[in-house]
């Protein structure tokens, strides 16, 4: 069977790969998994006394004798913005000198997941923004729903794949960056956070305090904890001596992984633990993204018990 390349001649490989990831979603998502998804009109409500009269459904009331308001596409769509931590943990592991989503590093993790959302979210008409996160706020766009602003935000992300870790060192700061995009969003919307919750500087207290900042402001919160599981949690390495060293202060320690083992998985779970416990008490969604695992098996679960609440 012959293949029309011309039909995919302007789309890059990540939007290529991503749209193909969502038509394969969506067919098994009979209705979306965010809200606001509608073309003109998309549902109605009751009327309440004092409000304008412009939007109540007149026919409908000559056939009920009730009074409803239409709600259109630009009161009920979703506002989301992205924000993914491009700190230089989040380039691990560095071991992988071509990062694909077959063999992905916790970066290339991040993007191609943010491009599946970003795809769906396009698909529904609902706007997006995206926010690049390290010591700063290194970057922040802004939210909209066409095709140019979905395009330009692609060739945002194709261009974070091709970083040069070694060649800048960025550490992470997230939860500073976290109030600072509380204040800067002014609009309720949904914040979707990819990031490690890594960091020399943040304690958990730090990143659940900015994370109820955002949940004070009325936003919805989407917390993505990417990891390799099996070195950054379990500590799964031979039983030798290693030199590891942190990348973003440079600091080296030697040591054999099975000396701590141990106590560093209890440490770790007990910090993980805590912030997913807090995520829980705030309504926020908290997912674990083990770069081991494909994007269906993260994401798509995911879609699925988001449905199932609503």
């Amino acid at each position: 069977m012959s293949v029309d390349l011309e039909r995919f001649s302007g789309y890059s490989s990540l939007e290529f790969r991503a749209n193909k990831r969502v038509e394969g979603f969506l067919m098994g998502l009979h209705k979306s998994p965010f809200h606001g998804f509608s073309v003109e009109f998309a549902d109605y409500r009751a009327y309440n006394t004092g409000e304008d009269t412009k939007y109540i459904d007149w026919k409908l009331f000559a056939r009920t004798d009730k009074l409803f308001v239409k709600n259109y596409e630009q009161e009920t769509n979703l506002r989301c913005i992205i924000a993914i931590d491009h700190s230089s943990s989040m380039f691990f592991p560095f071991d992988k000198k071509n990062p694909s989503l077959e063999n992905p590093n916790k970066i290339t993790y991040a993007i191609y997941s943010a491009a599946t959302i970003i795809s769906m979210l396009y698909r529904q008409r609902d706007a997006f923004g995206l926010s690049l996160l390290s010591d700063k706020i290194d970057y922040i766009s802004d939210i909209k729903s066409n095709f140019a602003h979905k395009r330009y935000i692609y060739s945002l992300l194709e261009n974070l794949l091709t970083d040069k870790p070694k060649e800048k060192i960025l550490q992470t700061n997230i939860a500073p960056l976290l109030h600072q995009l509380a204040e800067q969003i002014h609009k309720r919307s949904l914040v979707i956070i990819f990031t490690d919750l890594l960091s020399t500087k943040d304690t958990e207290e730090d990143i659940i305090k900015s994370l109820q900042h955002l949940r004070y402001n009325k936003h919805e919160v989407l917390l993505f904890h990417c990891t390799d599981k099996q070195t950054e949690e379990e500590l799964l390495y031979k039983n030798r001596p290693y030199r590891f060293r942190d990348v973003e202060t440079k600091e080296e320690v030697k040591i054999n992984p099975a000396d701590i083992r141990e106590e560093y998985q209890k440490q770790v779970t007990q910090r993980f633990k805590k912030i997913q416990d807090a995520c829980l008490g705030m309504r926020i969604d908290c997912i674990n993204c083990d770069i081991n695992l494909s994007l269906d098996q993260v994401l798509l679960p995911y879609f699925y018990k988001r449905i199932r609440l609503k």
